[in-house]
């Protein structure tokens, strides 16, 4: 007997992502995408810290530091605080701070 796959009563319609919120979760595991990304985020995972502090752990440069601090500010995964002169740059939420755990967990997970 062949069956028939149609997705007319399925109950999975119910959940199917609208396409803005689907681009919003793509945007923020795009953060996850770049190894430098993922080595500010893990910096950020135990306390703020400015961009020179970064330059000087990461052994980077400057502009290449901001350049990923600028996108992951766009992806809403890091915020900014402004005191004086110096930029203080924190993980966004807990959300992203789990992301990051349950990433890493699964990662060294073989």
């Amino acid at each position: 007997m062949a069956s028939t796959c149609t997705t007319e009563h399925h109950p999975a319609n119910q959940d199917v992502l609208e396409a803005r919120l689907a681009w919003r979760v793509a945007d923020i595991f795009k953060a996850f995408a770049d190894p430098t990304r993922v080595k500010i985020i893990a910096l950020l995972d135990t306390s703020e810290l400015c961009v020179g502090e970064m330059c000087l752990v990461l052994g980077m440069s400057q502009p290449a530091i901001s350049s990923q601090l600028r996108l992951l500010r766009t992806l809403g995964v890091v915020t900014v605080r402004r005191e004086g002169k110096h930029a203080y740059y924190a993980l966004a939420d807990e959300h992203i701070r789990n992301l990051f755990h349950q990433g890493l967990a699964h990662a060294r997970h073989e």
